[in-house]
């Protein structure tokens, strides 16, 4: 017998069952995510073991890979946050998910670890998955259509009959904003590119206004403005508010300064991904109130690919990049 080879074998039996992860060892551009094998992890208190069916691949996942993420990201760490899959094993202190359940949300406030065969999430960060929803199309959604939500009713705190201008409304937020905003009965208007006007009218907005022109000029008096572009556009958006409206940015802190002088509230947030928002999203994608909007869809081993599309070197469909990760 080869005693080397018996070795080895011990070696990984000792250390649990294997998988594969795309993972980052040196922050840095596209080059630094590789693909490697390590130890399957347990899931802790609160946690729960996911079998990746798919994982999203958004503008954070770039942030983290190159070192300009908000959080601390101790090295090396997997990519991914997005996600949909199997649950494989369930952590103490988790009653509300079984083994078997499909579920989808997000990993952890890190927003790491979903570009694996498995990965644990947090439970309080995911939810049921809806029954007739593939998990490359589940996985499309969680960070996105969270922020959207959080937008327009945790911080512009918008109800039915108010107003609210949607910038980047074609947009992979901006594009469930419109969906949600029209379900809540909230009066749109949203600034698109040309090309995406009638897109965005079937979405459901009242009113899209191409957005080389000036909206400052068509649009008054509204309740509350969702930004998703930033920049020159955000600064231009104080001038359409009522007096006590809002201006919400998922982009950049907005100058309070400007705001003051408006007699505005102005402020801009990071997404807080829960079980109780996703259960709503999945009730309203259940019920086929919403449409999904995936664009490429890429096997694992293209991460770097990916990656690639996600910073606009690669061409690439609109709508979310997604890796298709399990059977």
């Amino acid at each position: 017998m080869n005693t080397h080879t018996n070795k080895e074998t011990s070696q990984q039996i000792a250390a649990g069952p294997m998988m594969s992860a795309a993972r980052v060892h040196q922050f840095g551009g596209v080059e630094a995510i590789i693909i490697e094998e390590i130890a399957r992890p347990q899931p802790g208190n609160g946690e729960v073991l996911i079998r990746v069916g798919a994982a999203g691949v958004g503008p954070w996942d770039g942030w983290i890979r190159a070192g300009k993420s908000a959080l601390p990201q101790p090295l090396p760490l997997t990519l991914g946050s997005d996600l949909a899959g199997i649950i494989e094993a369930v952590g103490p202190g988790v009653s509300e998910f079984a083994v078997g359940d499909a579920v989808f949300g997000v990993t952890n406030p890190r927003f790491i670890g979903a570009y694996a065969d498995y990965a644990i999430a947090s439970a309080g960060m995911i939810a049921k998955k809806p029954v007739w929803l593939g998990d490359v199309e589940a996985a499309s959604l969680p960070v996105i259509a969270v922020t959207a939500w959080q937008a327009l009713f945790d911080q512009a705190k918008l109800v039915r009959g108010q107003s609210v201008l949607i910038h980047g409304a074609a947009g992979n937020v901006g594009a469930y904003a419109v969906q949600f905003a029209r379900r809540a009965g909230l009066e749109v208007t949203a600034t698109a590119s040309a090309r995406d006007i009638e897109r965005v009218q079937q979405l459901g907005a009242d009113r899209v206004i191409d957005r080389s022109q000036p909206f400052e000029e068509q649009v008054h008096d509204v309740d509350a403005v969702i930004d998703l572009v930033g920049g020159d556009t955000q600064a231009r958006s104080f001038q359409v508010l009522r007096a006590g409206g809002t201006l919400i940015s998922a982009v950049s802190q907005p100058d309070q300064e400007e705001a003051k002088r408006h007699g505005v509230e102005a402020a801009f947030f990071l997404v807080n991904v829960t079980t109780a928002t996703l259960t709503e999203i999945a009730a309203m994608l259940d019920a086929g109130e919403l449409v999904t909007n995936v664009g490429a869809v890429l096997p694992f081993a293209d991460a770097r690919l990916a990656h690639e599309m996600l910073e606009g070197t690669r061409p690439h469909p609109s709508g979310k990049i997604v890796l298709k990760i399990g059977a």
